[in-house]
């Protein structure tokens, strides 16, 4: 495309997305799935569009573009999560000096009906899981005050703050890609992927998910890593850990990256960053209320499935019910064996063979998971951008066929739309990593 034509056609199209964006997030609930696919669709055309017709974008309009379609969403209200209100509430319990663990929002309100508020109550009514302890992790915790600080017992405004404090995170994530392509000789149109894919716009920024942190932590891991600084590296990788427990199944690579296995520094960063994040569950045996919702949600939950799925309708056929406490424990073991075999296997040499490990490592977890929530998938993506791999690419868009279970009002998922999703997502898995001898950039 001629430099006229460019000129031309991104003003426009930036208008056109950030229409989609804005009425997509203010206007339509998550209900209407016909209208959300279609504008999902059209944004995701859209992003490809500007990748494809870009030869050299300059990144500071990237940014500029970008960055304004998120603050156009300040001030909207969550339409595809429910989560925020437990955000908010965790956040208030804090503020009062109360521990967000050691009681349910139920129990909390019934035990304690002389701290109780129109806020609390309000926040009560909004929740998804008032029966169920918080699941949220100390770091979390740390934020979810913060928002309480400046949110001034108004929903609003804490969504406005918690927002801005993703936001912030976003901005993060993108100089860390803009350095880390940059330092590796990839072209910086791969930003646009990032930046302007609806899957991570709604989901971090719209929704209010915290895997956008999650992977600035782990980018700045990676950073540090290449850069030697080994003890950073391994400290923000324990503080990705504090801030979602997931990333803690790549410890089997750094035993396999000779860098890190031999870095007795990087242990010792990552083992101040995690004592410092969990230590405070010692506080009162809130661990042990902690676990015991982490296994209630590995055990009891399902959405958006396929291996397990699959393995529930065999249950079904044999047994008559749902065997999920007898399939879960399973997955969770073929899960980690994966993850050791894969790890020992391809022995990652150099960086970029490190994180062409992590986005399969990711990719095997998130394919044999009974809950697979859409916001799961960005750490991951943003990984991805630095291989060849189009797997979780594709599983933005397709993903969102997820969403049709909202339109239900008993959320039953629809298994032809599950199929199509995870159809077009084996398909790329099928095309990465087995029909083509793609592979991660190998670099030093």
């Amino acid at each position: 495309m001629s430099q006229q034509s460019q000129k031309l056609f991104f003003p426009l199209i930036w208008l056109l997305m950030s229409a989609g964006f804005f009425y997509l997030s203010y206007f339509i609930p998550r209900e209407n799935f016909w209208l959300t696919f279609l504008i999902y669709s059209a944004l995701y055309a859209g992003m490809l569009g500007v990748y494809f017709l870009s030869n050299h974008p300059k990144w500071i309009w990237l940014f500029i573009g970008g960055l304004l379609i998120r603050l156009s969403l300040l001030l909207a209200i969550p339409k595809w999560s429910d989560d925020y209100p437990r955000f908010l509430w965790d956040g208030e319990l804090v503020k009062m000096s109360q521990n967000p663990y050691l009681e349910t929002p139920e129990g909390w309100l019934q035990n304690h009906p002389e701290s109780a508020s129109p806020y609390l109550e309000n926040l009560f009514d909004l929740m998804n899981s008032p029966v169920y302890f918080s699941v949220y992790p100390p770091l979390n915790q740390g934020i979810f005050y913060i928002v309480a600080i400046f949110g001034d017992l108004d929903t609003l405004t804490g969504i406005l703050v918690l927002r801005l404090i993703l936001l912030l995170g976003e901005i993060g994530v993108f100089f860390l890609l803009l350095k880390l392509f940059d330092r590796f000789r990839m072209p910086s149109k791969n930003l646009i992927l990032y930046w302007l894919n609806p899957l991570v716009i709604m989901e971090i920024t719209g929704n209010l998910h915290f895997e956008g942190l999650v992977l600035l932590l782990l980018l700045a891991s990676f950073l540090a890593l290449c850069k030697q600084k080994e003890g950073l590296s391994g400290g923000f990788w324990g503080l990705s850990i504090g801030m979602k427990l997931l990333p803690l199944m790549l410890i089997p690579t750094f035993f396999t990256f000779k860098k890190t296995r031999a870095s007795l520094v990087f242990w010792i960063g990552s083992a101040i960053a995690m004592i410092g994040s969990f230590g405070w569950l010692l506080i009162d045996d809130s661990w042990i209320y902690f676990l015991q919702s982490l296994k209630l949600y590995q055990g009891k939950f399902e959405f958006n499935a396929s291996i397990y799925y699959l393995l529930r309708e065999v249950g079904f056929w044999i047994k008559g019910y749902n065997v999920i406490g007898e399939i879960t424990p399973i997955l969770s073991g073929v899960t980690l064996v994966g993850i050791l075999y894969f790890s020992w296997k391809r022995k990652p040499e150099n960086p970029m063979d490190l994180i062409d490990l992590w986005v399969l490592i990711y990719l095997f977890y998130l394919i044999l998971q009974p809950v697979v929530h859409p916001w799961y998938l960005i750490p991951a993506f943003g990984l991805s951008l630095f291989t060849n791999r189009k797997a979780f690419l594709i599983w933005t868009f397709a993903v969102i066929f997820s969403y049709q279970a909202y339109s239900d009002s008993n959320y039953h998922e629809n298994p032809i739309f599950i199929a199509i999703e995870y159809t077009l997502l084996f398909a790329t898995i099928y095309w990465d990593y087995f029909r083509t001898s793609t592979k991660s950039i190998s670099t030093t």
